[in-house]
């Protein structure tokens, strides 16, 4: 198949299917006699593993390794494990950041009310107090 229907069948842009054959996350083997790339069944499926490993935050970089260690059956999952709690880490981290990011951003509009004018705007006030304290 071409591009265009591998792009269909898996709810991909073609953009992004060259993008991931540019970081060689995806591989084409063949040609058709006009020179265009041709994809079989085992690039859809490899393309919906990126694909939900890129939904689960996973980096490139993961995921390259992801796709390595799959094409050993045979090896030890550890590495995996590794992986995925060293990313569980990661999204905690960032789920407290996103807390705290929640809690600001409250603050900050309880600092103002609808019936004040954008002179008046607290919100307004406090950022350009906090930006002038930054320098």
């Amino acid at each position: 198949m071409k591009i265009g229907e591998l792009a269909k069948k898996t709810d991909c842009s073609v953009q992004t299917i060259r993008y991931y054959e540019k970081e060689q996350l995806l591989c084409t083997t063949q040609r058709s006699d006009g020179n265009f790339r041709l994809y079989d069944e085992a690039a859809v499926e490899q393309l919906l593993f990126i694909k939900f490993c890129r939904n689960l935050d996973l980096s490139l970089s993961e995921i390259r390794q992801l796709l390595t260690l799959k094409r050993s059956p045979g090896a030890q999952c550890d590495q995996v494990n590794r992986m995925m709690d060293t990313h569980i880490q990661q999204v905690e981290t960032r789920i407290q950041e996103l807390v705290q990011l929640r809690e600001h951003l409250k603050v900050l509009r309880r600092s103002c009310s609808s019936e004040r004018t954008i002179e008046q705007c607290g919100i307004l006030q406090t950022l350009t107090t906090n930006q002038h304290q930054k320098r």
